[in-house]
């Protein structure tokens, strides 16, 4: 399960994995990728290390999947890096 709150500058959302437990992470970005989804992740607590994971919608609802293919890992990376070249933060 997905819940979006809302920072000044940054989405936070909270994940809750299949035993209950719940932890909070920043959505760096949101990438689409053929006909896929991706989303980029940093914890709360470890600001200094991404996690990609693939969006997956059913009944109304979104759900993260991890991603256990390097390459398609690496792919989502790349288009990260091009995407942040390409408009970079002020």
């Amino acid at each position: 399960m997905i819940t979006l709150s809302h920072d000044h500058e940054r989405d936070w959302i909270t994940v809750e994995d299949n035993d209950g437990n719940k932890k909070q992470f920043v959505v760096e970005a949101l990438l689409a990728i053929e006909e896929d989804t991706y989303a980029l992740l940093r914890s709360e607590h470890e600001l200094d290390h991404a996690i990609v994971m693939q969006v997956e919608n059913e009944d109304d609802e979104q759900y993260l999947i991890g991603i256990n293919d390097p390459r398609k890992k690496t792919m989502v990376l790349d288009a990260y890096e091009i995407a942040v070249e390409a408009n970079p933060a002020d």
